[in-house]
């Protein structure tokens, strides 16, 4: 079978390629492959009660499939330069930011209308953190929730799926270059196209390895960031959480000078399990609906590590750390603040006596068994001093669930036009190691799609 264009992963780089494509060319012959499922069939089988921890499914449901791992994620689409991803580096800043907003106005227009923008703009916050040895970076933030995320993702595929020809449950084996184009190998069937898109986010990181191994494109070894999540009381957070919502805010460690910052702020959300290559690790939710808010506040504080030679595996390092975590808690641990300083493992009793209800079924342990201690004590000097701009932040019963990593693939030699050394094949999303969040991986896919059009 031949196509015009064929686009590796469904995510949002994928989603927002194909849109534009079919917007700016309707005779355009478009198919999309993708490991996981169609949305409605997306459904994580942990439910609190029967199954309480991840069962390993052969497709995680949570980062896999149409909307990738951003489609149950809270939905903060991040309007900056300043984080998420080097696109501006490629495309220039002002390009970015306005395909960012484009990225928005199709948002809105298929049923995010009315969420919140929020903005960092003359805000208080930034000098508070100042005072305080933290950097407040500037961005708009448009809060979909986990719940309005779902609603565009499904209308902008109602309007795709008459449009591009959909393969789900189906991973793509090999990409092979052609004469014309490129071979498609998936699921022992061949498919051809002149442009191929390849955008399978972070969870396809070591499959991109791969790609970039047999077609001879050069990569450079990216970081990999470790850490843990934080749950506590909504009240300690609503100051920044209700003016900003998301709250990116970097610290300088006194001790080793690495540098800590916030990521993924979910106010009144829950913490979830992700499961990445067999590799369960923790990330977090929160909803736009007032019913489905909890009590608590939950963010992520990570340190990131980059790799001089000759170590290039960044992403081996994070999870054989992750694998650690998973060996003593059979998943995701779980420890009080007060227990991890005082240097003891919390256990149930503990977690059951303190102030904060855990939204998330982890097994107490000991934190400082699985991460390193650089690692871990520069997020503990990092919690005191958010205490200073929200006290309570470094109670006791402030909880810490872990290991949180982010895997990043390794830098993909990519030209101004998001094109590999082999034309008219393109890396785009997170799995490019150029973006790193669900705006940045969007606005490359309209990027490309019209660099594709224009010939």
């Amino acid at each position: 079978m031949k196509y015009d264009v064929i686009i590796v992963g469904a995510g949002p780089g994928g989603i927002f390629s194909a849109y534009e494509l079919t917007k700016l060319d309707a005779n355009l012959k478009i198919a999309i492959f993708e490991a996981g499922n169609p949305l409605e069939k997306r459904k994580c089988p942990i439910d609190g009660d029967k199954i309480k921890t991840c069962i390993n499914c052969p497709s995680c449901a949570i980062m896999n499939g149409f909307g990738g791992a951003g489609a149950f994620s809270d939905g903060k689409y991040n309007i900056t330069n300043q984080f998420g991803g080097s696109l501006y580096e490629y495309i220039g800043k002002n390009e970015a930011i306005t395909l960012m907003k484009y990225v928005d106005e199709i948002n809105l227009a298929y049923g995010g209308e009315g969420t919140k923008l929020y903005s960092t703009a003359d805000t208080k916050i930034k000098k508070m953190c100042l005072e305080n040895g933290l950097h407040l970076l500037d961005a708009q933030v448009r809060h979909l929730g986990t719940d309005i995320n779902y609603v565009v993702l499904e209308n902008i595929y109602q309007y795709l799926k008459d449009k591009v020809e959909f393969f789900f449950r189906t991973p793509v084996e090999k990409v092979a270059k052609i004469e014309n184009g490129y071979k498609i190998i998936a699921k022992e069937q061949e498919y051809e196209c002149k442009d191929c898109i390849i955008s399978v986010g972070r969870s396809g990181s070591k499959w991109m390895e791969t790609v970039c191994k047999d077609l001879d494109i050069p990569t450079k070894s990216n970081r990999v960031d470790i850490g843990v999540r934080v749950e506590l009381p909504a009240e300690i957070f609503s100051a920044l959480t209700d003016e900003l919502y998301e709250s990116k805010i970097v610290y300088r460690t006194e001790k080793f000078e690495d540098l800590v910052r916030t990521f993924c702020m979910n106010p009144y959300g829950a913490v979830v399990n992700e499961n990445t290559n067999g590799i369960v690790t923790v990330n977090g939710h929160s909803y736009e609906d007032p019913a489905k808010h909890t009590e608590n506040t939950n963010f992520a504080l990570l340190v990131s590590k980059h790799f001089s030679e000759p170590f290039k595996d960044s992403n081996g390092y994070g999870e054989s750390i992750a694998k650690l975590s998973n060996m003593l808690g059979g998943g995701v641990i779980v420890q009080r603040f007060g227990d991890l300083v005082r240097g003891r493992r919390s256990n149930k009793a503990r977690i059951q006596e303190g102030y904060v209800t855990p939204t998330l079924a982890a097994t107490p342990g000991d934190l400082s068994l699985v991460i390193p201690k650089r690692i871990l004590d520069g997020i503990i000097e990092m919690i005191y001093a958010l205490d200073k701009i929200c006290p309570g932040t470094a109670n006791d019963d402030t909880l810490l669930y872990g290991v949180e990593v982010k895997f990043y693939n390794m830098e993909v030699e990519l030209d101004n036009n998001l094109e590999t050394r082999n034309k008219g094949l393109y890396v785009i999303g997170d799995g490019s190691g150029v973006t790193h969040s669900l705006s940045h991986a969007s606005a490359s896919g309209v990027y490309v799609a019209r660099h594709i059009v224009k010939g």
